[in-house]
């Protein structure tokens, strides 16, 4: 929200800011221009509410940043089009891949890409022999929500009984990272930004550091292309490991959110302007007071913008909110 707000104040744009949630104590809302309290994402009126909070206040543009809504988003973009407002998702398809592991784990070998060996719990606890640790978590959880390391059978049956819809995975020793990828209005991929995930809580990011590394940069892009995600930031997860015998580094996908992730605050900082992109993007289309913006790639069409800062490090705390 932040974000926005300053990207707006940097383009001497005019923008009011909307917000929903199912509860009045949400730290967010208390920033909004207005706040709107709705269903929740299992109603059958949900997407009613937010067409017509949208409808009644002319909104431009929708930005999702929970996993919660994002399906009926996407499946329901084309009433927001309707009314003008741009929904800032990627196609029904995508988010249906992304939120399955099980589709999103096919996807990747399908195309290439190195992933951690995932396999049913049933195929699992049928297999004589396994490689110990291994991680558990939900086909289709969010937020590492549900998710463990196991070390021998019992743990594996003790585990995998209680994990919903659970998902065996090859357990992955390195250098854990995420990538915020932008996918312009064109579909095309501007801009790839790594960031080592020093230290997690609860499943959020709160100590990490930007790294530029050609190999992760080239292959992120690669996946997002090939998976035709976008617009918007897409949330890519992970890991660096040095390839068994040659040493070279290898890159081992793990999880894909179409969706801005809880750290993109770094990268923004570092000065991959999304906010900025994107409210220019909108404001061009609209042709807001006549202007005319400029990005950083367009020297070159062919080029990702690559100008952000190598190594600023983010520490994240606690900080409170009165209502």
């Amino acid at each position: 929200m932040k974000s926005f707000r300053k990207a707006a104040s940097d383009l001497g744009l005019k923008v009011r800011t909307y917000g929903t949630d199912t509860t009045d104590l949400s730290p967010a809302l208390q920033l909004c221009d207005r706040k709107f309290l709705v269903k929740p994402v299992s109603s059958s009126g949900y997407i009613s509410q937010i067409l017509d909070v949208a409808r009644a206040n002319k909104i431009d543009l929708m930005i999702p940043t929970v996993d919660l809504d994002l399906k009926l988003l996407s499946a329901k973009k084309e009433k927001f089009t309707k009314m003008d407002c741009r929904v800032l998702i990627s196609p029904p398809r995508v988010v249906e891949l992304c939120q399955d592991k099980r589709k999103t784990y096919r996807f990747l070998l399908k195309n290439n890409f190195d992933t951690p060996r995932t396999m049913s719990l049933r195929t699992a606890l049928s297999r004589k022999r396994l490689t110990w640790p291994c991680f558990l978590k939900p086909c289709d959880g969010y937020a590492s929500r549900g998710s463990a390391v196991v070390y021998n059978r019992r743990e594996l049956l003790f585990f995998g009984r209680r994990i919903p819809n659970c998902i065996v995975q090859e357990y992955v020793d390195g250098k854990e990272y995420t990538c915020d990828v932008y996918v312009d209005f064109q579909q095309k991929v501007r801009c790839v930004v790594p960031r080592n995930r020093i230290e997690i809580r609860s499943g959020e990011v709160s100590k990490a550091r930007i790294e530029k590394n050609t190999i992760i940069i080239n292959e992120a892009a690669r996946l997002v292309e090939t998976l035709g995600a976008g617009p918007g930031v897409i949330t890519l997860q992970l890991f660096k490991t040095a390839s068994k015998g040659s040493g070279r580094q290898a890159v081992k996908f793990i999880e894909i959110n179409p969706r801005f992730g809880g750290g993109v605050i770094l990268s923004i900082k570092a000065g991959a302007d999304f906010p900025r992109w994107i409210l220019q993007e909108v404001a061009s289309s609209r042709r807001i007071g006549g202007v005319n913006f400029s990005y950083p790639w367009q020297d070159n069409e062919s080029d990702r913008f690559s100008g952000y800062k190598d190594k600023l490090t983010m520490l994240r705390y606690d900080e409170e909110v009165w209502v």
